[in-house]
């Protein structure tokens, strides 16, 4: 028999695994966090530049400003998809969190629910990851057509 001062611990332990269980996609979140900050950053410089392009462009300053007005509005489509893929990973990881945590909280297995959910964020995540590559490839691109 459990000595009675065990006996109130319990729930508490239930608590503290189920905080451990949904503590380790959160680190995932941060990454994920990581990489919109500079999906935006990106967003920004290309926007910046495309906005240059368009004075240029209208000054006559620049011959090649159309075509690379063109591949900027690729990266920026690129970039924009990546950002929303982005996005719905972090809300399905945000929703496997909380599954996790109140399937352990509750004791019930969640894992049909649970696996599929992670399974799509890591599809998203990958098509972003891809997307960003995609984009920093056209910017590379850009550059040495100038050099």
């Amino acid at each position: 028999m459990l000595p009675f001062a065990l006996v109130p611990t319990a729930p508490v332990e239930g608590l503290a695994r189920a905080i451990h269980l949904s503590v380790a996609p959160v680190f995932l979140l941060a990454g994920i966090a990581g990489l919109l900050n500079v999906l935006t950053n990106r967003l920004n410089r290309i926007v910046d530049r495309a906005r240059q392009l368009q004075k240029e462009d209208s000054t006559g300053a620049n011959r090649d400003g159309p075509l690379e007005l063109g591949v900027h509005k690729k990266r920026i489509r690129l970039v924009m998809k990546a950002i929303e893929l982005s996005t719905v990973t972090i809300l399905l990881v945000a929703l496997v969190v909380s599954i996790v945590f109140v399937s352990a909280v509750a004791a019930i297995d969640l894992a049909l629910i649970v696996v599929p959910l992670f399974v799509l964020a890591m599809g998203c995540l990958m098509v972003a990851v891809v997307l960003f590559l995609r984009e920093v490839q056209l910017a590379t691109g850009q550059l040495r057509r100038r050099f």
